[in-house]
């Protein structure tokens, strides 16, 4: 049973057939309750199981200097959030 089909299996057996929490994690070896709150939301949005992390939205820029600008833009953005971003030495 592939990862996605596993987490599918396991969000039925929760809403349809009302297993317990504990029972899905003892027949599946899931760790925690948590996780399988979260497959759940995941199913009631339509979101997908795939992992996301690590993922970013690339830009497409017309120019390296529109790039440029956008990368400053976020670097003075993140400045202003983080004041010990600054560059500034510890004293």
């Amino acid at each position: 049973m592939d990862n996605a089909k596993k987490k599918r299996e396991v969000v039925r057996l929760k809403l349809e057939e009302g297993w317990s929490y504990s029972q899905l994690r003892e027949r599946f070896g899931i760790k925690s309750d948590a996780q399988i709150a979260n497959w759940i939301k995941k199913v009631n949005n339509n979101e997908s199981f795939e992992d996301q992390r690590g993922l970013w939205n690339k830009k497409n820029f017309n120019s390296l200097e529109e790039e440029n600008a956008y990368l400053k833009a976020q670097v003075e953005y993140l400045k202003k959030r983080n004041p010990n971003l600054h560059g500034k030495e510890w004293s």
